[in-house]
């Protein structure tokens, strides 16, 4: 009999749904050294709750996100709340012993940011783990990426270019729901989607953005209030509210090892609904994602004949790419959702292991610099701005 560890969730919408699939589905595919129980659910409202609890897997339901972390049954504290309650809920689970697994990015501040990843590095001397939850890394053909780069496959690199492209707010009269609200969010494409491509970035080439070039604009400075919301849809109620977060963010970089980089993330690009992209060009070839066609990794090596060379498509579905070998036979593609079961079969690892799982704290600490820096060089008429830290 394995050992179980008992998780306790917060939030239940666009997140939560994903990261309890996430834990339902973990133990049917992968040999794990510890198996998951989903111990409690919690959020403010205890109808929505308990509804929620019932529909995604949670054997309980609370309205206080603090009665988790005085059970004794729950060792894993999951958080899928807005970023404004980020560093309240991790700092406090870490100290009362539970490993905590939390959305990115992971604060809506440095300063918030430093005092988790803190908080983290303290627990980490008691054998207590942190996580921050950027889910792409685990898309197979993205590890795969990284795995080519740190093999030398496409030598030393020169260029990254990164886009993040959604569409889900062009129409002006969407609601004003959290994720265009900073005191909830933080900032907007910039840290909700804009923090997914800076981390793909360092990730896939192991290098660090040193400093950035930006602008950022916000095209409709005023959208209705929302009634009530539901992931990326909402409802309209009555009254109007300001927009206080940026809809677009662009932004040039210089990596650590000397390579030029740009960045692009925004919620208006009319037709892209989850484009991640992302292409690295380094002396011996290149490497290209998509996320809309997310188990296809383009490969070109230009180490071959310039009559047959040429970017080639690698389907990342054999048993011998990341994560892979666990699910269907080749050729059967995985979803958006797989990428979150890897993540916590990760997570869950780690932890029976005793080792720092990845990414740290202290890599979204490293992002918040980032997303710092770009804001900051955006204020001051896109002036290059040093990245905190690098």
């Amino acid at each position: 009999m394995r050992p179980v560890v008992g998780i306790g969730m917060i939030g239940y919408a666009f997140m939560g749904r994903v990261h309890s699939q996430a834990w339902r589905s973990v133990d049917a595919f992968f040999d794990l050294p510890l198996k998951p129980a989903m111990v409690a659910l919690a959020g403010r409202s205890a109808e929505a709750t308990a509804q929620a609890a019932g529909k995604l897997g949670w054997a309980r339901a609370e309205t206080d996100w603090k009665r988790l972390l005085d059970r004794d049954d729950v060792q894993i504290i999951d958080i899928c709340t807005p970023g404004d309650s980020h560093a309240e809920i991790a700092i406090a689970a870490l100290e009362a012993g539970k490993h905590v697994i939390c959305e990115k990015p992971l604060a809506n501040t440095v300063a918030e940011a430093e005092a988790m990843a803190a908080a983290a590095a303290r627990a980490a001397e008691r054998g207590v783990h942190a996580m921050v939850a950027f889910n792409y890394r685990r898309v197979p053909a993205i590890a795969l990426a990284r795995q080519w780069v740190a093999e030398g496959r496409i030598g030393p690199i020169r260029h990254v270019r990164a886009q993040y492209l959604q569409d889900w707010i062009v129409d002006p009269e969407f609601p004003l729901v959290w994720r265009l609200q900073r005191d909830k969010a933080g900032s907007g494409a910039l840290g909700d989607i804009g923090a997914h491509i800076i981390d793909a970035a360092e990730f896939i080439t192991g290098e660090r953005l040193a400093g950035v070039s930006a602008l950022t604009e916000t095209f409709v400075k005023e959208r209705p209030l929302a009634a009530g919301s539901a992931g990326l849809s909402a409802g309209g109620g009555a009254g109007r509210g300001t927009v206080t977060v940026d809809d677009a963010a662009l932004f040039i970089g210089r990596l650590s090892g000397g390579g030029l980089a740009s960045f692009e993330a925004t919620r208006f690009a009319t037709g892209r609904k989850n484009a991640l992209r992302i292409e690295v060009n380094g002396v011996l070839g290149s490497l290209a994602f998509d996320f809309e066609a997310m188990n296809e990794l383009w490969f070109h090596d230009h180490t071959l004949d310039g009559a047959e060379a040429g970017f080639r498509r690698v389907l990342a579905t054999e048993p011998s790419h990341p994560y892979v070998g666990a699910w269907w036979p080749p050729g059967h593609a995985l979803g958006y959702e797989h990428g979150f079961t890897h993540e916590v079969k990760d997570f869950i690892e780690a932890i029976a292991t005793g080792t720092a799982p990845e990414p740290s704290f202290d890599d979204g600490l490293r992002v918040q610099r980032v997303l710092a820096a770009v804001e900051r060089s955006a204020a001051d008429d896109s002036r290059f701005t040093t990245v905190e830290g690098s």
